[in-house]
């Protein structure tokens, strides 16, 4: 794992515009990414600023909030905008990644199940290992068709039932940077 990358995927101030926004989880999620981010600068480990874009409103380039959170203070080693729900297949990332031998990936950032989970099943397809950092990740509840409504606990469990063996391993912020630590 000595050829690792934090992908810090879309923590930007768009999603503060949307209507389903909530703060309810901001403090733990803030604190989880701050102690990722840190513990992986701390080891060299190059931090990748994903953010999406989109043509038109809150997450085009023109409406001025494709940019970090206020929380954020970091200075990541590299930065890509997507235009799709993955981080790797058309931001010119993969091959970043691969040019400087990278084959293990962090993810933390936000939506949990959309942006976060949909990069780590496209990461190991194309043969990177991925560790996914639930405790580092955002979203916020969706209401099914049905009617049911799942809380972002039940989002977030369901993605680690989904990603765990399959696609990733699942870890908290400690758990991630053990693992950094062991393979030096």
């Amino acid at each position: 794992m000595t050829h690792s990358a934090l992908l810090n995927i879309d923590v930007q101030r768009s999603f503060e515009q949307k209507d389903f926004w909530q703060q309810d989880d901001l403090p733990a999620f803030s604190q989880a990414l701050i102690r990722l981010i840190d513990g992986c600068q701390t080891r060299d480990i190059p931090v990748i600023d994903v953010f999406h874009v989109n043509p038109d409103g809150v997450f085009s380039l023109d409406s001025g909030l494709v940019t970090p959170m206020a929380f954020l203070t970091h200075q990541p080693q590299h930065v890509v905008h997507k235009h799709v729900h993955n981080s790797l297949t058309e931001s010119g990332l993969d091959a970043w990644l691969r040019e400087r031998g990278i084959t293990h990936l962090i993810i933390a950032g936000m939506r949990t199940e959309q942006c976060c989970e949909t990069t780590a099943r496209v990461a190991s397809d194309l043969g990177y290992t991925v560790t996914f950092v639930t405790e580092a990740t955002l979203t916020f509840p969706m209401t099914h068709a049905s009617g049911v409504t799942l809380s972002a606990a039940d989002i977030k469990l369901r993605t680690e039932l989904v990603l765990a063996d399959r696609f990733a391993t699942i870890a908290d912020v400690d758990g991630a940077l053990a693992e950094l630590d062991h393979a030096v």
